[in-house]
């Protein structure tokens, strides 16, 4: 197919804080034309969107993300990566030295259908001056924000949005009484003594979810109680950015607001001192040296409520399913590890003796062989764009037959060799899956065999150990 057009990739971006750029519609109609009218071709699979996302950084940019690692694959997808301006690809030179030097590795353009800045040596010097304007654009203009909102909340006036109970017209934060008694709960009931973890099970029980429709954790309950707009407050951080830790690093400037409180200074203060108390009580990473959470069965047991699972419990003598510490499982599976450690032996000996037991082949791939499966979408994949061709005019109707007798015979032999390698004697199976039961039990009897030792012989051949508290069962579930 020496006369069909290079495939190429379009990545649409569209930021929060420029206006005047072009809707994404129109930036991948944009790409289109000029893709057609160069000798490229991109196909619906290869156009990434991100959409109300800034270009400073690429952490939360997913689709650019996923255009990077389709460009590492192997072969290469595409041969060039098409954007409406070099700003939508970056608004950071050191991201956009490191990502373009990467996939020029790779034979991979990047290519600006607006910006023509020609191929020559010259093209190097008018592509960096445009991608340094585009970063003093951007950084001048964060910080212009940043001044204005920093001066908004001096005057006390709301610059986020509205955190549950609150709803916002004109910039000030007003009681929204659909929520207001939701909020009113819980702080009625820490004011009683209900801890953070209760209530988020309880109002998960009664039906309720967060602003984003999420249920309720002790975290989600704790930051409700820590925030100092239910005091009449607006909290910002100092240098203008979303401070980490729901802004518990000593950044954030506290003033009063001009919205209406949920309860007056005295009480806010009350709550305040509790949750300092607790703080103290209960430091993070607060632990003994001597305490481990390596145990012979650590990642593998499952609650059998929600599948979530058991990890190390405070005392560090039991395990807990870890939703439920967290408020979003409302079945307990407390079991100390001596038990549970006894009823997987238990299981595992049992096993021994069941003739047939039930095993999922799924052994986890070795360094050099075949993903069979990768190998048939990538052949498929290909199928499906030299259809696209022919129906868009590009290929003849030629070109399509003899490409798609090619990419056929390859998927013929592909599943051949599929079939071939699939051919797994069963007994076999049983009798190697056994042949580990017994080495592991060994192992889990031994008085000196490490805890790291136990668990690395049990996730050999072990998927998951699904634990029942109502009825104290364990089943396992075996992989080979």
């Amino acid at each position: 197919m020496s006369n069909s057009p290079r495939l190429a990739a379009a990545y649409v971006r569209v930021s929060t804080d420029d206006q005047t750029e072009l809707s994404p519609d129109t930036q991948v109609n944009k790409i289109r034309e000029y893709a057609k009218n160069h000798g490229y071709y991109v196909p619906d699979e290869f156009i990434y969107h991100d959409d109300g996302i800034s270009g400073r950084s690429v952490k939360k940019r997913r689709g650019f993300n996923q255009m990077i690692v389709s460009a590492k694959a192997d072969p290469r997808p595409f041969d060039a990566i098409l954007v409406w301006k070099f700003s939508r690809f970056a608004r950071n030179r050191e991201d956009s030295i490191v990502y373009k030097s990467m996939l020029k590795k790779r034979g991979i353009d990047v290519i600006s259908v607006s910006e023509d800045v020609g191929d020559d040596k010259m093209s190097i010097l008018i592509e960096s001056l445009i991608e340094a304007m585009d970063e003093y654009y951007s950084v001048n203009l964060s910080e212009e924000v940043v001044r204005g909102m920093t001066e908004k909340v001096r005057r006390g006036q709301a610059v986020s949005i509205p955190p549950l109970g609150y709803r916002i017209e004109k910039g000030k934060f007003y009681i929204d009484e659909e929520t207001a008694p939701l909020v009113r709960r819980i702080f009625d009931e820490y004011l009683h003594g209900k801890p953070a973890r209760a209530i988020a099970m309880d109002l998960n029980r009664d039906g309720y979810r967060t602003r984003r429709g999420n249920p309720f954790e002790n975290r989600t309950v704790q930051y409700i109680l820590e925030n100092p707009v239910y005091g009449g407050f607006i909290r910002w951080d100092i240098d203008g950015k979303g401070s980490r830790g729901f802004y518990r690093d000593g950044k954030a400037t506290i003033v009063k607001g001009e919205h209406e409180p949920y309860f007056d200074s005295q009480t806010y203060a009350l709550i305040q001192e509790h949750l300092a108390e607790q703080h103290k009580q209960h430091q993070k990473y607060m632990r003994h040296s001597s305490q481990t959470n390596s145990f012979a069965l650590r990642g593998l047991v499952r609650c059998s409520a929600c599948g979530s699972t058991l990890c190390m419990a405070s005392n560090h003598i039991s395990l807990q399913c870890h939703a439920y510490s967290h408020g979003k499982c409302s079945v307990s599976h407390c079991i100390s590890l001596s038990k549970i450690n006894e009823a997987v032996i238990e299981a595992l000996k049992s096993d021994l003796q069941n003739s047939a037991l039930q095993i999922e082949f799924t052994t986890p791939k070795v360094s050099g062989s075949v993903d069979f499966e990768k190998e048939l979408k990538r052949e498929n994949d290909k199928l499906e764009r030299v259809k696209r061709a022919y129906m868009a005019g590009i290929d003849t109707l030629q070109e399509y037959q003899e490409n798609k007798a090619i990419i056929s015979a390859s998927i013929a032999e592909i599943q051949k060799k599929q079939r071939a390698v699939s051919k797994i004697d069963a007994k076999q199976a049983q009798k190697d899956l056994k042949a580990k039961i017994k080495s592991a039990l060994a192992l889990l009897e031994s008085p000196t065999a490490s805890e790291d030792e136990k668990n690395a012989s049990l996730r050999s051949f072990i998927k998951k150990i699904v634990f029942s508290r109502p009825t104290s069962q364990v089943i396992i579930y075996y992989y080979i």
